[in-house]
């Protein structure tokens, strides 16, 4: 689902508005959301790769990190099971194709990516208690 949301102001010589990143002034409000609706028709899959292309390498050099540091038989485990994204990085297109690349292991997408990270918080936060000993944090 697209973002409508496009944040408008009231100027004396007219409308600016900021959608996605773009800028626009115009006259009239309606003026204001064509120019935008235009700018960002002209938007590619190549233009959203090249903005994501950092990100997504920090993540891969991330996960390559992790397993470096990953404890052998839980290594074993990923070995065998491969690696579940979740969240909303899970989402990209063609994420797990990069990670499955990137470290040679199995990667798959969870069904619900978004919904199972807000219940495994949610199982965390039941058991804090049980969890205290595992549960760390980087900084």
């Amino acid at each position: 689902m697209r973002d409508r949301t496009v944040n408008a102001f009231a100027l004396p010589g007219g409308f600016i508005g900021v959608h996605l990143g773009l800028i626009a002034m115009t006259a009239s409000r309606d003026e204001l959301a064509a120019v935008l609706a235009h700018e960002l028709s002209h938007i590619t899959q190549r233009h959203i790769a090249e903005a994501l292309a950092e990100p997504v390498g920090a993540i891969v050099e991330a996960v390559k990190s992790v397993l470096e540091r990953t404890p052998p038989e839980l290594a074993a485990d990923i070995v065998d099971r491969g690696i579940v994204l979740t969240g909303g990085g899970a989402m990209l297109s063609n994420m797990d194709t990069v990670l499955r690349q990137a470290t040679g292991l199995p990667v798959s997408v969870a069904e619900d990516p978004l919904l199972c990270v807000a219940l495994g918080t949610g199982h965390a936060v039941e058991n804090i208690d049980r969890l205290r000993g595992v549960l760390s944090t980087m900084y």
